[in-house]
Formats: C-alpha cells, sequence, structure tokens
C-alpha cells in the first residue's frame, strides 16, 4: 500500500474510475444484447428500436474514454446492417 497522500488519492481515484467504466461498459453489453435477442427472434420493430436506443448508449461510452471509436462504428455498422437484413 503506497504511503505517500498523493499516492493514496491515486489509488482511491482509480477505484473509483474503474467501477464506472465497468458499469458503462456493462450498460453497453446489455443493450447490445438486447439487440441481438430481438434480432435472433426476427422482430425487426423490436431490433430497430432496441438498435435506436443502443447507439446513443455506445456514442456516449467512446465520449467518456471507456471504448474506443472505431470499435463501436464497427458494431454498430454490423448491428444496422443485420437489423436491416432482417427487414427485407
Amino acid at each position: 500500500m503506497a504511503n505517500i497522500a498523493s499516492a493514496q488519492k491515486r489509488i482511491r481515484q482509480t477505484i473509483v474510475r474503474t467501477a464506472r467504466n465497468k458499469a458503462r461498459r456493462s450498460r453497453v453489453h446489455t443493450f447490445v444484447r438486447k439487440v441481438e435477442e430481438a434480432i435472433s427472434a426476427g422482430n425487426h420493430e423490436a431490433a430497430q428500436l432496441a438498435l435506436r436506443e443502443a447507439q446513443p448508449e455506445m456514442q456516449r461510452a467512446v465520449t467518456k474514454g471507456v471504448l474506443k471509436a472505431n470499435t463501436i462504428s464497427r458494431k454498430i455498422s454490423r448491428l444496422s446492417a443485420r437489423v436491416k437484413a432482417l427487414g427485407v
């Protein structure tokens, strides 16, 4: 354990930040899972609605620095293509 006050503060900050990032990442996974479930059920309207709800949450994770921009762009692109193919 650190003995210096600034190092102790950094440890506390890291714990809080890690918990916050973990919660945000989990939230993104939950929204993506809802889209996946709607796609696997074959429900186009539900999949569209779930994707519309998931996109801002995914973008927010990028803004907060939890996930990388290209990763989220790729995921959104692939999910939207699958939802679009479902409607055909």
